[in-house]
């Protein structure tokens, strides 16, 4: 197969920027314009289904299909398109291992009085007036331990979406709540691989750099729990008044004990003590499973005539435990690995579409026409931070929306004069927290998958999130804490 001249290919850590000097912007958007039109039609004018119950995930390939069609006309050889497209599935490999055992989890959880224990300790501790602030500090905490926000929702944000519901809290803000914290411990904490992967591309240390994003970071979380707090002072909850029949609801289906949360708490040590969250998870599962026999053989006599069968069941497919209370019965409900599939699919697709966009050049054009019109200080920020929007929307990927920003404007940051890690700090305020605001972005896909809300749900509720590009932003229009280089002329 002819070589392409025209491209060329920038390693990066374990990632590739490809550049295209034959692909102009326009062609370069036809396949982004395509997708926005068809998913904004889908979601506002076909509830969700124009194409069937996967509408979302066949949307993503149209658009790929299309983008390999402008690669094609511009001399991209279709081989160079498959690698991108498979590196890209190749790094989503392990996060679809996770979803898998998410799924397993929920089920063993709930059959072996897990989350049922959660919910029941909760209901006693997690007063209303408190609960939403509460749950961001509990996921910070989490987060800057296990320094990731996936174990934490896999974890104690499953417990808290389950608490609040049963009070009767809206799931969304329940959710923006978890999410909130989880990403602002994600973001501080010196184990979590995008704050060591951010200054890595734009050449600083860690520490520097978690010194340096503190100072924008700080004050967005503390505004995070402010209205977190009105939320929860303001909120009307309906099960409040009920806690003492749901709690002997819960006593009555459930042998509740304190040693049910040897099982999370193993989680937790695990992954403290470095083991990858993948095996935490699996020992997870494992634990709990083990822990269904000893404390619940009830509920899976009940499930199954043959206990076994039930754990397995659990594990695959869905679980459902009734009660004589409704919101107990919508809660102590899993779907197992089943019913993590929707989730998978639609994370495949994206990695398709964005594999595509970047083998035929589109994000390294697109994000070049942003470089370009960075003229002032402010204006390179700003050009950061939308670069950064647009790959975690256009990728689908949040360490593409790392890199590739981080590659193309690092030279740009030096002839400003300004220091590395204002780059570093701008890629994670805008790059790592939005990712989890598109729905069809890997991480968006597991954080809606994981706690069984959807990303439309709590997007307004996710508000430290949406809320840190604006922030660093603001600090880059007032000038406040712009580091520059040393002895710069």
């Amino acid at each position: 197969m002819q070589k392409d001249d025209n491209i060329s290919e920038l390693k990066t850590d374990k990632q590739s920027i490809i550049e295209n000097t034959e692909l102009n912007i326009w062609e370069a958007l036809i396949p982004v314009i395509i997708l926005m039109a068809l998913l904004a039609y889908n979601i506002f004018f076909a509830e969700g289904e124009m194409l069937g119950a996967y509408s979302n995930q066949l949307i993503l390939i149209i658009s790929a299909l299309i983008a390999a069609g402008v690669g094609l006309f511009n001399k991209v050889s279709l081989k160079l398109m498959l690698k991108e497209v498979w590196e890209n599935l190749k790094s989503v490999f392990i996060p679809i291992l996770l979803l898998l055992l998410v799924g397993a989890l929920s089920g063993t959880w709930l059959i072996s009085g897990v989350i049922p224990a959660m919910v029941y300790y909760g209901l006693n501790v997690l007063n209303p007036s408190i609960f939403l602030p509460a749950c961001v500090i509990i996921c910070a905490l989490v987060s800057i331990s296990t320094g990731s926000s996936w174990s934490t929702s896999a974890t104690v944000g499953i417990a808290l979406v389950g608490i609040g519901n049963v009070l009767g809290i809206n799931p969304g803000i329940i959710a923006g709540a978890v999410i909130s914290g989880a990403y602002f411990g994600d973001k501080m904490s010196p184990l979590s691989d995008t704050t060591n992967l951010a200054p890595a591309i734009a050449g600083t240390d860690l520490f520097t750099h978690i010194r340096y994003m503190s100072l924008t970071t700080v004050p967005t979380i503390l505004v995070t729990l402010i209205v977190f707090a009105i939320f929860s002072a303001t909120a009307e909850t309906t099960g409040n008044a009920d806690v003492s029949n749901l709690l002997n609801t819960i006593a009555s289906t459930f042998k509740i004990t304190p040693w049910l949360f040897f099982v999370p708490g193993i989680v937790i040590a695990l992954i403290l003590l470095k083991i990858k969250p993948l095996y935490a998870l699996a020992s997870g599962v494992i634990v709990a499973a083990i822990f269904a026999f000893i404390f619940q053989p009830e509920i899976l006599s009940a499930l199954n005539a043959s206990k076994l069968n039930a754990v397995i069941t659990s594990i695959l497919t869905d679980t459902q435990i009734t009660t004589e209370n409704d919101k107990l019965n919508e809660l102590f409900s899993a779907g197992g690995m089943n019913g993590m599939l929707w989730t998978i699919f639609l994370i495949i697709s994206a990695m398709i579409f964005g594999g595509v966009m970047d083998g035929i050049g589109a994000l390294a054009r697109i994000t070049r026409v942003l470089l370009s019109v960075a003229s002032s200080i402010f204006g390179l920020f700003a050009s950061t931070v939308f670069s950064c929007l647009g790959l975690n929307a256009i990728a689908s990927d949040q360490y593409l929306a790392i890199v590739i920003p981080g590659k193309m404007f690092k030279k740009a940051f030096e002839d400003k004069g300004l220091a590395p890690e204002n780059l570093s700090r701008t890629l994670e305020d805008s790059g790592t927290v939005t990712s989890v605001l598109i729905p069809w972005n890997s991480c968006g896909a597991y954080q809606s998958g994981v706690l069984g809300v959807g990303v439309g749900e709590y997007f307004a509720y996710a508000i430290f999130n949406w809320l840190s590009p604006f922030t660093t932003l603001l600090f880059a229009a007032l000038k406040i804490k712009i580091r520059e280089i040393n002895n710069f002329k």
